[in-house]
């Protein structure tokens, strides 16, 4: 019965990970393309995000591929506070 509730621990961080994790994750990493590239802000805007959909689908993908769930918490978790940081220190787009 205990082993039980571990498995069922993990998978629901698992899960967390990928739907939460992942939409920071994208987000994040959509925001600092859009941010980086030299052109308009609102083509750059789009052209950060239609590639953001396959890439949150990748990383949901992944995240229950991979067996275990350190690595997939340390990337997904670890890539948002990253690519947070990177835009923070970009500052708005002028």
């Amino acid at each position: 019965m205990r082993h039980i509730r571990v498995v069922a621990l993990a998978m629901l961080a698992r899960c967390l990970t990928a739907f939460f994790g992942g939409y920071a994750l994208t987000a994040l990493v959509a925001t600092l393309v859009a941010r980086i590239l030299p052109i308009a802000r609102v083509d750059a805007t789009v052209w950060a995000m239609i590639p953001g959909f396959l890439f949150y689908a990748l990383v949901g993908l992944w995240s229950f591929h991979e067996p275990r769930l350190t690595r997939v918490a340390g990337a997904v978790w670890g890539g948002a506070v990253v690519a947070g940081l990177a835009v923070w220190l970009l500052g708005v787009r002028p």
